[in-house]
């Protein structure tokens, strides 16, 4: 049987016909969904890389295609990951920056506490995998004018940290309704997804402008029109009620983005590779009860309708790419979580 990824319609030429997309994964673990949610134990570190990321490469491999993987420091940092994380490396995909402690009010710090974490991150990243971040992506698409700074100023290509969707509060209302954690550890959670104003950013590609800095932003696309997302977390939970209903949102989606000239960069979690069985710390998770075998096939016919369609690039090309079709569109930092600076940082 032929190798797909050498057929006709995977050919160089063919490739290059075809417009360009993107994708990342935010490799997150299970202790920083469970900080984030306010759980005991997060403490411990408990990982499900082990399940995950054999899944992840395996399901990556069969579908022929190279994405970005956001790393968080701290999981680089502990040895029992370094394997893991070091064949991500050497099958050829790009390693990025999701900062070192997965705060996910990282944004609403002061910038000395910013700079230290991203420089944390960069450092046992590199040792993990040999490669040294170029992108960044907050936690849960956390950002802020120092954060901006801090990239700007470290020399990064690019950002990913904006999620343009409108349901950004009613997602962070059903995050806050059933996570557990202190009255502080709720109001440190008051801008998690973003705000009305964030959903409003542009889809493509623009680049955030400070003095004579610039960094580029690619956002992660959201259906151009509704603002509704169409990364593969919010496909599983569509799978939930019907897998068909799965593969038709996402095929109308990315012929809007056809339509509307727009590259669109999709996103992948963990999640959508494990079962309720491998975190059951994370049931109240949208989708997660959706079968293990239902979840991948739908990553798997995401992913095969992505790479019929577009050309898929890492996050690092699909920058270079937006700088090399002329000059992008400037913005200026300005943001909510600009105003709500928490301090001190934990410890």
């Amino acid at each position: 049987m032929p190798d797909s990824r050498t057929t006709p319609e995977h050919s160089p030429a063919a490739a290059a016909a075809k417009p360009a997309a993107s994708l990342s994964i935010d490799l997150d673990n299970l202790w920083a969904y469970m900080r984030t949610a306010g759980l005991p134990g997060w403490q411990d570190y408990p990982s499900y890389f082990e399940a995950a990321v054999p899944r992840i490469r395996d399901c990556l491999d069969r579908s022929g295609v190279r994405l970005t993987v956001f790393v968080v420091g701290r999981d680089a940092a502990r040895s029992e990951n370094r394997a893991q994380l070091a064949g991500l490396a050497s099958d050829g995909h790009e390693i990025a920056s999701h900062s070192f402690e997965h705060e996910s009010w990282l944004s609403r710090r002061s910038r000395e506490v910013i700079a230290a974490d991203i420089a944390r991150a960069e450092a046992a990243i590199e040792r993990a995998t040999g490669q040294r971040p170029v992108g960044f992506r907050g936690p849960s698409f956390g950002l802020s004018s120092h954060l901006l700074d801090v990239l700007m100023e470290r020399g990064y290509l690019y950002d990913a940290s904006t999620f343009p969707t409108l349901i950004g509060p009613l997602a962070r209302a059903y995050y806050n309704l059933r996570s557990g954690g202190s009255a502080e550890d709720r109001r440190a959670r008051n801008l998690l997804f973003g705000s009305l104003a964030d959903g409003l950013r542009p889809l493509a590609p623009y680049a955030w402008q400070s003095g004579t800095r610039r960094l580029v932003e690619i956002p992660v696309t959201t259906f151009p029109g509704l603002r509704t997302p169409i990364h593969l977390t919010y496909l599983i939970f569509l799978a939930g009620f019907s897998p068909a209903l799965a593969r038709t949102y996402l095929r109308t989606a990315l012929r809007a983005c056809r339509a509307a000239g727009i590259a669109p960069s999709l996103l992948l979690h963990p999640l959508e590779f494990l079962g309720v069985e491998d975190a059951p710390a994370l049931r109240f998770f949208p989708g997660l009860n959706v079968p293990l075998d239902v979840k991948l096939g739908v990553v798997e016919h995401a992913l095969r309708m992505l790479a019929e369609q577009f050309r898929v690039l890492t996050l690092s090309d699909h920058a270079a790419l937006a700088l090399a079709g002329g000059p992008l569109p400037t913005r200026r930092p300005g943001f909510q979580a600009d105003t709500a600076v928490l301090e001190p940082a934990p410890t």
